[in-house]
C-alpha cells in the first residue's frame, strides 16, 4: 500500500502541484485586479457555478455525451474497416485514400451545415459531424499498423498452409492492436470537438448549444463552466480507452510499463 502510494504521488503529484499553483495565481490576480466577472472569472467563481447550475449541465452533458458515443463507434467501426480494406486490396487503397485525406482538409465548420440540410438538426447530423473528425487517426493508425506487420512471420504461417483469414486474425490484426488503440484514443478526444460544431450549427440542447446561448448574454462563469465538463468528459473517454487497451493487450501495456521504469533508472 505504501508503494502504491508512493509510485502514485511520484506520477500526479508535480502535476497536480503545477494545476493547483496556476490556478492560484489566476485566483489572485483576478481578485486582486479586479476583473469583471463577465470579462475573466476566478476559479472559485467558475466552481460555485458549476455547483449551482449541475443539474443545467448534467442535462445538457447527457446529450453531447450520447453523440460522442454514438459518433465514436460509427468512427471505429467505419475506421477498422476503412484500413482493413486500404492495407490488403491496392484498388481500395487508391479509391478510398485519398477520400480519407481529403475528408480532412475540408473543414467540418464548412461540411456542418450541409449535413443540417440533409439529416436535419437531429441526433444523426451530430453523430455524422463526430464520426467525419474520429475516424481519421482510426484508419491511419490501424493502416499503419497492418502495413508493419512482420513479413517473416507471414511467411512462416504461410508456409504452415494457413490461409489469408488466419494470417490475419492470428498475426496481421494482434499487430496492428497497438496501433489502433493509439489511434482511438486521438479520436476519443477530438470526438468532443465534433459534437460541439455540430451543436453550434444546428441543435435545440447539449453543451455547445447551451454556450451559444450563454456567451451573447456575457455568462462567461457558465461558459467556463461548460468548458470544464467538456473537458472532463474528454479525459474520461480516453481513460476509457486506455482502459480497454491495457484488458485487451495485457502484454502490450506490461512492456511499456518495463520500457518505462528502464528510463526512468537510467
Amino acid at each position: 500500500m505504501i508503494g502504491w502510494w508512493r509510485e502514485w504521488l511520484t506520477a500526479w503529484g508535480p502535476p497536480l502541484l503545477l494545476v493547483g499553483a496556476s490556478l492560484a495565481v489566476w485566483e489572485g490576480l483576478t481578485q486582486g485586479l479586479g476583473v469583471p466577472r463577465w470579462l475573466l472569472p476566478p476559479p472559485t467563481a467558475i466552481a460555485q457555478e458549476l455547483v449551482r447550475r449541475a443539474d443545467l449541465l448534467a442535462r445538457h452533458a447527457w446529450i453531447t455525451i450520447q453523440e460522442v458515443i454514438f459518433g465514436f463507434g460509427v468512427a471505429l467501426c467505419t475506421g477498422i474497416a476503412s484500413a482493413v480494406a486500404i492495407a490488403h486490396w491496392r484498388v481500395a487503397e487508391r479509391a478510398l485514400y485519398p477520400l480519407v485525406v481529403v475528408s480532412q482538409t475540408i473543414p467540418i465548420i464548412a461540411i456542418a451545415p450541409l449535413l443540417l440540410i440533409w439529416v436535419g438538426y437531429d441526433l444523426p447530423m451530430k453523430v455524422i459531424v463526430v464520426a467525419i473528425i474520429s475516424f481519421f487517426p482510426i484508419t491511419v493508425n490501424t493502416v499503419d499498423g497492418l502495413r508493419s506487420v512482420d513479413p517473416d512471420l507471414v511467411n512462416l504461417l504461410r508456409t504452415m498452409g494457413a490461409r489469408r483469414w488466419q494470417v490475419f486474425s492470428k498475426v496481421s490484426l494482434p499487430w496492428a492492436l497497438p496501433y489502433l488503440f493509439s489511434g482511438a484514443k486521438v479520436a476519443a478526444t477530438v470526438s468532443v470537438i465534433g459534437a460541439v460544431i455540430g451543436e453550434w450549427v444546428g441543435a435545440s440542447a447539449g453543451l455547445g448549444w447551451l454556450m451559444t446561448q450563454a456567451v451573447p448574454r456575457f455568462q462567461t462563469p457558465l461558459v467556463f463552466a461548460i468548458l470544464v465538463v467538456l473537458g472532463g468528459m474528454g479525459i474520461a473517454l480516453f481513460q476509457a480507452v486506455v482502459w480497454a487497451e491495457r484488458l485487451c493487450l495485457p502484454w502490450h501495456y506490461s512492456m511499456k510499463r518495463e520500457e518505462a521504469l528502464k528510463w526512468q533508472s537510467l
